[in-house]
């Protein structure tokens, strides 16, 4: 009985420290103080990431299972099970959700569907992330023009446009926390999703790896502004002159995400950067009412993957830009 205790505790504790279950939003976030303009676009950001992490590591305690009844259960060793229910948690994690259906779904025809509805729903919801993210920093980017403005045009003195930038700054910080945070927990349960793909739809894995071309050396055709993000009307965060030499990566929308000689990133459009490509992204979700196909499993797998990676870049390109949350000289 004393055994069988041990193990619930340690697999809750895994379960529990994974999830974040002590994590409030205020933890999060910070309280609201009602002096933040950007507070509603934060708050939008934070409540898609509950989908994430209320959900991500319930294959972790799966796995924890696993690697206890392997590490001592069997021999009726409690420091064996504990030390496997560790490194079951690690080594179990990316395995967890392919057990879960297995065990859940007796019949292939319901594990497609099991994992077809789950990447559906994965996508949606990191669309719906990928939207409050945009929002928020473009919110927090205009929040900074403003204060160059009004310092620029003597309606503030310096000492309260520095005291005002160096606020949007902390609250951007605090953002990109969060964001990252959002990020890691979509690229773990994205590995979930990946051998789960691979074992219903074998290539799925190997398919998924090469989507994703490396970036490639490519010139500037004319001037043109860096977005923040792949949308005209994003904030501009730096501009590229025609005959530069940069490094492009396909991003979306008809943008590239383009890194210059100095390092500085930002997307600029494909017609406007010789070698330059944008990749749509595939379908978010399989169709509604028919079976799910190996091939659908494949498609919904590398949807997902997209848009991690897309999340990801745009969380790394922003990180970069709030490092010149600065007045004008």
């Amino acid at each position: 009985m004393r055994l069988s205790i041990s193990m619930v505790a340690v697999a809750g504790l895994l379960t529990g420290c994974a999830q974040g279950a002590l994590s409030t939003r205020e933890s999060r976030i910070g309280p609201d103080d009602g002096t933040d303009a950007c507070r509603a676009q934060l708050v939008a950001l934070d409540s898609t990431g509950n989908f994430f992490g209320a959900q991500i590591l319930t294959g972790a305690a799966i796995g924890a299972a696993g690697g206890a009844l392997a590490g001592g259960l069997i021999g009726r060793d409690l420091k064996g099970a504990l030390i496997g229910a560790v490194a079951g948690g690690v080594l179990g994690a990316a395995g967890g959700y392919w057990s879960a259906v297995q065990q859940q779904r007796s019949d292939q025809a319901g594990m497609f569907a099991q994992v077809g509805g789950d990447l559906s729903r994965e996508n949606a919801q990191i669309d719906r992330t990928q939207l409050a993210f945009d929002q928020l920093m473009d919110c927090r980017f205009r929040q900074a023009e403003a204060i160059r403005h009004d310092y620029a045009a003597h309606r503030i003195d310096r000492t309260l446009a520095v005291a005002r930038m160096n606020t949007v700054k902390q609250r951007a910080e605090r953002d990109l926390a969060l964001a990252r945070q959002i990020n890691q927990q979509i690229a773990d349960r994205g590995a979930q999703f990946v051998v789960a793909a691979d074992n219903l739809a074998p290539g799925a894995k190997t398919a998924i790896a090469a989507q994703a071309p490396p970036p490639r050396p490519a010139t500037v055709r004319r001037p043109a502004a860096l977005k923040l993000r792949p949308d005209p009307a994003a904030p501009s965060i730096g501009s590229v002159q025609a005959h530069d030499k940069v490094t492009v990566t396909p991003g979306r929308g008809g943008y590239a995400l383009v890194e210059t000689a100095s390092g500085q990133r930002g997307y600029a459009p494909v017609a406007d950067v010789q070698g330059a490509s944008s990749r749509s992204l595939p379908p978010a979700s399989a169709p509604a009412g028919a079976a799910v196909t190996p091939d659908e499993v494949r498609t919904l797998a590398g949807s997902n993957a997209a848009r991690r990676d897309s999340f990801a870049q745009s969380v790394a390109v922003s990180e970069q830009a709030a490092g010149g949350f600065e007045l004008s000289s």
